[in-house]
């Protein structure tokens, strides 16, 4: 089987993608998976480095954006389809599965007037706008939470969870590795998160009694990396500081608590992980969408959840000090956390997407059935 996997642009839209990808090259050795994604996007530097072909399409955003913006999205879109047909003729895959992001849009609508299945998948509970309009026409919808249902026919839909990279399912049964310190994981997703940062920094005065206990694990993005290295050294703090961790399945392992926004993709590695979390909304997402994804967590008791407007360093100093001294509660948080998980989200997507295959070009696939 050979699958197409179109988006990307962030981790959320990206890491499913390599998460069903590593799923289905380890399947059989015959088979393939090809990326298209755009040359500006995460994707150009994580999916050559987990060892898959990357394709790139010119393509633009066209929702949010100013009406210069706007208008260079629209011209550019007969490009991105004309591309986006000459890639599906040249690698002539079996089923075609869009992960979000704008490349995913004129990859998958070519593949569908091509006749080619397809399908999308779903990461939040309020679904983007591409994956909204591509949802009437594709033959199967993954959504990760059940609130999603109410943006597409209801018949194709499967609710399945966001798939996990094969590294990260490791924590789904070693929940953490030895260390000597209370270790706290900030993220702001691939990107970083400037709020997010800043009032990490700003709770560090307020936790100076126990210094010697904690230690930080803060991934910054690059806008903010000198900035965050030069507060937590000015400060005196023990902490690893990167723009971006490569090694999350490492990080969680290492840490009893999480700090981060809450993108699904993220969430998802969480409940898998089995991680007690203090979430911070994008404050801007679209639709809110992230404070939608995190009530899940919150009301399983896996997780806290502040708006950025409402927090500060006093705070969230607060919250930390509150779950180090209390093991009990977060025991309760990761193993709430923990039956949220789907660990085999992945696989239960390959499968659907080798149904595909079978129902359109036979068991052996479209070269069989081109020949």
């Amino acid at each position: 089987m050979r699958v197409l996997i179109a988006g990307g642009g962030t981790g959320g839209h990206l890491f499913p993608g390599i998460a069903l990808a590593e799923e289905v090259t380890t399947r059989h050795p015959k088979n393939d998976v090809v990326f298209v994604g755009t040359n500006r996007g995460l994707e150009a530097r994580v999916v050559p480095a987990a060892g898959f072909k990357l394709e790139t399409i010119t393509s633009r955003g066209l929702k949010g954006m100013g009406p210069l913006n706007l208008l260079l999205g629209l011209l550019l879109l007969p490009v991105s389809f004309f591309e986006s047909a000459w890639l599906l003729f040249r690698h002539k895959p079996d089923v075609v599965v869009g992960v979000g992001g704008y490349s995913s849009g004129p990859v998958v609508m070519a593949a569908w007037m091509l006749g080619v299945p397809t399908a999308v998948q779903e990461q939040n509970a309020l679904p983007g706008a591409t994956n909204k309009v591509l949802g009437r026409f594709v033959d199967a919808v993954f959504l990760a939470f059940d609130e999603a249902r109410r943006f597409f026919p209801e018949k194709k839909i499967h609710v399945i969870g966001n798939p996990i990279r094969r590294k990260l399912l490791d924590n789904y049964l070693r929940s953490s590795t030895p260390h000597e310190k209370f270790t706290v994981l900030i993220f702001g997703g691939s990107l970083g998160a400037k709020g997010l940062n800043s009032r990490v920094l700003d709770a560090l005065k307020h936790l100076d009694d126990i210094k010697g206990e904690l230690k930080f694990i803060h991934q910054t993005g690059k806008l903010d990396l000198d900035t965050v290295r030069a507060g937590y050294a000015s400060a005196g703090w023990d902490a690893d500081v990167v723009e971006f961790i490569d090694d999350m399945s490492a990080a969680y392992a290492k840490s009893e608590l999480v700090i981060c926004r809450a993108g699904a993709t993220t969430l998802a590695e969480l409940t898998v992980c089995k991680k007690a979390a203090i979430l911070v909304p994008f404050p801007y997402a679209t639709d809110d969408h992230q404070a939608v994804n995190a009530s899940a967590l919150v009301s399983a008791g896996a997780a806290v959840m502040f708006r950025e407007a409402e927090l500060d360093g006093t705070k969230l100093a607060a919250e930390i000090r509150a779950l180090k001294a209390d093991g009990d509660r977060r025991k309760k948080m990761e193993k709430a956390a923990g039956m949220l998980g789907r660990p085999e989200a992945a696989r239960e997507i390959a499968d659907v997407c080798m149904e595909m295959m079978w129902k359109k070009w036979g068991e052996q696939g479209r070269a069989r059935k081109s020949s």
